[in-house]
C-alpha cells in the first residue's frame, strides 16, 4: 500500500483537499500502474508560523 503524504499550510477547503487527493492518486496510478484502491493520501496542515523558507519564518 503506497502512502503519499502532503504537508501544507492551512487554508484549503474540503473540496480543494478532495481534488488534490484525487489528482495525486491519479498521478501515482498513471506513473506506477498500481490500482487507485491501494493508494493512501494524507494531508497534514501546519500553521504558517511553523514554516520557514530560506531561513525566514512564513508566519
Amino acid at each position: 500500500m503506497p502512502l503519499i503524504q502532503i504537508t501544507q499550510p492551512p487554508g484549503f477547503d474540503n473540496e480543494q483537499k478532495r481534488t488534490a487527493i484525487e489528482a495525486v492518486t491519479q498521478a501515482y496510478v498513471d506513473a506506477t500502474g498500481k490500482p487507485a484502491s491501494s493508494v493512501w493520501v494524507t494531508i497534514t496542515e501546519v500553521p504558517r508560523e511553523s514554516w520557514g523558507v530560506g531561513g525566514t519564518p512564513l508566519g
